[in-house]
């Protein structure tokens, strides 16, 4: 079935046999009213009417027909249309259609049978204005001249015209057939503000609203759309309905308990109008989400817990509810409470609960310790001997920790030092029951304790005393040898650098032979040369052996010469002589001479 050019073709095909009815209406249908359009089939009579005019033709060949692929109305689509050359078909339809009917079944409407639909209303038609300018009897002249092309402006929007185009030259003139075209729609003019809005839950509403009155072209969708209100303006969520003839959606992604401004958007293919004013609605309150877990300052025996209102409120918190290892402690709407009589560090499980007057939402468990301590009591270690250099020292882990055990540190004093000063020799992570101490010094007396430490603070053992064994001396030092007469000397030395043990004589060797053995730090020696020379050294002896200090030499004071200068002088010439002598027997020093002449002497002219 097509409408051309004023006439209504029907073509019949069924097996090889071809019909064709053609009923011409000329502009009669064109008067912006609704027009009855019957095509029967009856036997070999094929027929079709519209309003009062009728056509039919009479095929005895035609056959039996049957129906049994889709209805396309308006159009077909381009792919079946291919099949269909020799019909040639051409642009869908342009215009209303209502009350379609075949001969078993009610009316169909169109708008819920319709399994696709493309570019067309489905919802109402065009106003009767749309009969102006149609029919041939009231066409305007819209141009006259000698180009083959025109541009008419000042068009209704959405609007079927019918254009012809008539050739004359002076033998006469030729019209050419009727073509229809229609106007593009315009943006849509006064769109409503939405008529009812409905919470259907914090997160979401229902938006109901009227038709908007006077839109001239096909809507092509609504547009919901949600603004905070006192926020930006920019909507915080969004709708597209593409259904245009529902005129209800439901818009999401709402926040609960806030206030919004919901506004309704009207698009066709020229654009898109929002509605000026919106309609206002709170959305109830929900149950809080990113409920925090509660947190907490620790102390040994209590715990001062504190917690944040949940990120996202959805309302006014009524009460918050505090649970301890599965049991509410504290109900109300505080943010802070204080968790007593616990055991030191001992964990705990904890949970928090927020509630609005819509539910309750719980925070994720959390395990918090209570503070940790210093170790109730630490034994003092056990130290051996191994040689006279080190000593193992062995500990036990605390019996009470008192928390999470940290680190080890052995301090050490000697009584080099009286015990006043404590060095740390040892301190450690590593938590290690024993360590060997190194470098030490042999037959000293040490006292060594241990510190165990946790989070809360070192423990220290009572001192254990151990002593090395005693080595040979290490240091010896030199003597100091001192003459204060010609025959004598004080000697005198210190104790040796390391005594590695305690120091049982002190020998002091003078030319290579012991002069003295005995526990004294001094000598005197006598009797001796003036201004002789002598080597001291000193041995310093220990339980386990002596050692020798370096060698030392000194002399004794000088005394006076002791004896006789004998002299022997020769005459060399009228004015010299030549002397010579010789030494004292005893010098008893470092000898200086002097020459005394007595006589005449020259005088220096």
């Amino acid at each position: 079935i097509e409408l051309k050019s004023g006439m209504l073709n029907i073509f019949l095909k069924t097996g090889i046999v071809f019909t064709q009815v053609d009923l011409w209406l000329g502009l009669s249908y064109c008067d912006g009213k609704w027009n009855k359009v019957t095509v029967n089939k009856e036997g070999s009579v094929v027929s079709a009417s519209m309003n009062e005019l009728r056509e039919q033709t009479l095929e005895p060949h035609v056959q039996q027909l049957k129906v049994n692929s889709p209805i396309y109305v308006g159009g077909i689509p381009p792919e079946i249309q291919n099949f269909y050359k020799e019909l040639g078909l051409e642009q869908g339809f342009g215009g209303c259609m209502k009350d379609v009917k075949f001969t078993r079944g009610a009316v169909v409407n169109l708008a819920s049978v319709s399994s696709s639909a493309v570019r067309v209303n489905l919802d109402g038609c065009l106003s009767t204005g749309s009969a102006v300018n149609c029919r041939g009897n009231d066409s305007i002249l819209v141009y006259r001249g000698k180009e083959q092309s025109v541009y008419e402006s000042g068009l209704q929007p959405f609007t079927e015209y019918l254009y012809r185009v008539v050739a004359s030259n002076e033998g006469g003139s030729v019209s050419s057939v009727w073509t229809h075209v229609r106007t593009r729609e315009s943006v849509p003019q006064n769109v409503p503000t939405p008529s009812r809005v409905h919470s259907i839950n914090g997160y979401s509403i229902e938006v109901t609203w009227d038709k908007p009155a006077g839109v001239i072209g096909v809507i092509e969708k609504y547009i919901l759309k949600a603004y905070e209100e006192d926020g930006p303006n920019v909507p915080i969520t969004s709708a597209e309905l593409a259904d245009t003839s529902m005129l209800t959606g439901i818009l999401t992604g709402l926040h609960p308990f806030t206030n919004y401004a919901v506004t309704l958007t009207a698009c066709t293919l020229a654009g898109c109008t929002e509605s000026l004013h919106a309609l206002n609605i709170s959305t109830p309150q929900e149950a809080p989400e990113d409920v925090q877990s509660p947190t907490a300052i620790s102390f040994p025996t209590f715990l001062l817990m504190s917690w944040s209102p949940p990120k996202t409120p959805n309302g006014i918190i009524t009460q918050y509810t505090l649970y301890m290892n599965g049991v509410p402690i504290y109900f109300g709407n505080g943010t802070k409470y204080v968790v007593k009589d616990l055991a030191v560090f001992t964990p705990h499980q904890f949970l928090l609960t927020a509630c609005t007057l819509a539910g309750c939402t719980n925070s994720s468990r959390v395990t918090l310790f209570t503070a940790q301590l210093p170790p109730s009591h630490v034994d003092a270690p056990v130290l051996t001997v191994l040689d006279p250099r080190t000593i193992y020292v062995q500990w036990k882990e605390p019996v009470e920790v008192n928390g999470i055990l940290d680190r080890y540190i052995i301090y050490i004093a000697n009584n080099e030092q009286n015990f006043t000063k404590w060095n740390v020799i040892y301190n450690s992570t590593e938590l290690f029951l024993d360590f060997t101490i190194q470098q030490l010094f042999p037959g000293t007396e040490y006292l060594i304790k241990l510190a165990a430490c946790t989070g809360g603070g070192c423990s220290v053992s009572k001192a254990s005393t151990a002593i090395t064994d005693e080595s040979t001396p290490e240091g010896v030092p030199a003597p100091k040898a001192q003459s204060y007469s010609s025959g004598s000397f004080n000697i005198s030395w210190t104790k040796p650098e390391y005594p590695n043990g305690i120091i049982t004589s002190y020998g002091l060797y003078m030319d290579g032979a012991l002069m003295q053995n005995s526990s004294q730090l001094s000598c005197y020696a006598y009797g001796l040369a003036p201004w002789s020379l002598h080597s001291f050294r000193v041995q310093a002896c220990t339980a386990k052996g002596c050692a020798l200090g370096p060698l030392v030499e000194a002399r004794t004071m000088e005394a006076s010469p002791e004896g006789t200068v004998d002299i022997f002088a020769t005459v060399d010439g009228s004015k010299e002589v030549k002397l010579k002598w010789l030494a004292p027997n005893k010098p008893n020093g470092k000898l200086t001479y002097t020459v005394l002449v007595t006589g005449l002497f020259y005088a220096d002219q």
